[in-house]
């Protein structure tokens, strides 16, 4: 993975909101569940738009912080949650105190770092007995037309880790547990093509990949009779998984 596609989504924050759907309110609650009990300071790395940070805010008692190394990404978290401070930073070199947090989670984000030395910075801001979790909304390509739509825009980075294995986690982090869920979103033919427009891979594509993405897409479109404003059920499956702090 390029550094120029990791740190490409700021240009397309306005698309990142739209196009992509919000975690399951169970697999916050789940990944939390090994954090301290009592009032809890939760860091969320990799924030972005704030698509994980506005569900943590939801659970009752949390303090949250976000982190991300855009600074238009933060701008746009700022506007959808209100109130969470924000931090520029990533998991490998984090702007927080040693020992200053119960949990850090990043959603959709750990593809990106380096599992090795973030978990040692992360290991250095949570407290011991913490929680890191890990979370990931993925389409559920069992089903033909998904699949066919992954085709076009190409596998990303998390889709192409994650089929290769379960993520890795380092010390001072144990052993990974993991869960599952599936679901469905209604979403409309823009609203995929918000959902494309903020993959790392189409927003470093030249014009001419653009192009025919878009083109191939509206053809899948037209075939699964989805237009205006019609809807159609995006089935999705959200991997969780959790480390507890030695």
């Amino acid at each position: 993975m390029s550094d120029e596609q990791a740190t490409s989504f700021g240009g397309q924050a306005g698309s990142y909101e739209v196009g992509r759907p919000e975690y399951p309110f169970e697999a916050v609650t789940w990944m939390l569940d090994r954090a301290p009990a009592g009032a809890r300071r939760i860091a969320d790395v990799g924030a972005g738009t704030g698509k994980l940070t506005r569900a943590l805010v939801a659970g009752e008692g949390a303090e949250v912080v976000a982190v991300d190394p855009d600074p238009a990404m933060l701008a746009a978290l700022r506007d959808a949650v209100p109130g969470v401070p924000t931090f520029v930073g990533t998991a490998e070199r984090l702007p927080l105190p040693d020992a200053s947090v119960d949990a850090v989670v990043l959603g959709q984000a750990w593809h990106w770092v380096d599992p090795v030395a973030a978990s040692a910075e992360i290991g250095r801001v949570v407290r011991p007995g913490g929680v890191l979790g890990l979370v990931w909304n993925l389409r559920d390509e069992r089903v033909d037309w998904v699949r066919r739509l992954t085709d076009i825009m190409h596998g990303s980075n998390a889709e192409i880790m994650l089929a290769a294995g379960d993520p890795v986690v380092a010390a001072p982090f144990g052993g990974l547990e993991q869960e599952r869920w599936e679901w469905v979103r209604p979403v409309t033919r823009e609203v995929m093509h918000r959902m494309a427009s903020s993959r790392s891979y189409v927003i470093t594509a030249d014009d001419a990949e653009k192009a025919r993405i878009r083109r191939d897409m509206d053809a899948l479109f037209d075939e699964l009779g989805l237009y205006d404003d019609a809807t159609i059920e995006l089935p999705y499956v959200t991997r969780a998984f959790r480390a507890v702090r030695d």
